[in-house]
Parts: structure tokens; sequence; C-alpha cells
């Protein structure tokens, strides 16, 4: 056998350890988040009901950031309003004197 031989050889055993250990390590994660999720209540069946709660999240998270920027619109509108109201009341008493 030729080093190039050995050296290939060693190669593909490696990657096939590495396979391995990766199909373990999959394994293991789907294991462990199928038992956190469990622990939780959520069992395998409910993915429809739990995506749909989770799109019902989204949207009022959604909503509720949209009414913040309205609240904050209406808010500087009233105190740009109140200012020129205050700067308005001003001239007109500074000219009818």
């Amino acid at each position: 056998m030729h080093e190039a031989d050995i050296k290939a050889i060693v190669v593909e055993t490696l990657a096939e350890q590495e396979r391995l250990h990766r199909d373990e390590i999959d394994t293991v994660v789907l294991k462990t988040v199928a038992t956190i999720l469990n622990s939780f209540g959520v069992e395998d069946e409910d993915k429809r009901e739990l995506r749909a709660d989770f799109q019902h999240l989204r949207r009022w998270r959604k909503s509720v950031e949209q009414a913040q920027s309205y609240t904050f619109k209406a808010v500087i509108t009233v105190i740009a309003t109140g200012f020129v109201g205050a700067v308005w009341l001003g001239v007109k008493v500074a000219l009818g004197k």
C-alpha cells in the first residue's frame, strides 16, 4: 500500500465516524426538544394548533405595535397643536394691547 492509499482510507474512516456522530447528535437533539415540549404540555399531535397560536400571537403583537405607533403620533400632534395654540394666543394678546 502506498501512503496516498492509507491517507484516503483514514480520511474516509474519519468522515464516516463524523456522519455517525452527527446522526447521534441529531437524534439526541430531537429527543430533547420533544421532551421539553412535552413537559410544557405540547404534544406531537398539537403542531397545527401550536402554529395557529403563534400566528395569533404575532398578529396581536403587530397590532399592539401599530396601536403604540398611532398613540405616539397622536400625542405628538396634541403637543404640537397646544404649542401652536399657545403661540397664537400670545401673538393675539401682544397685538391686542
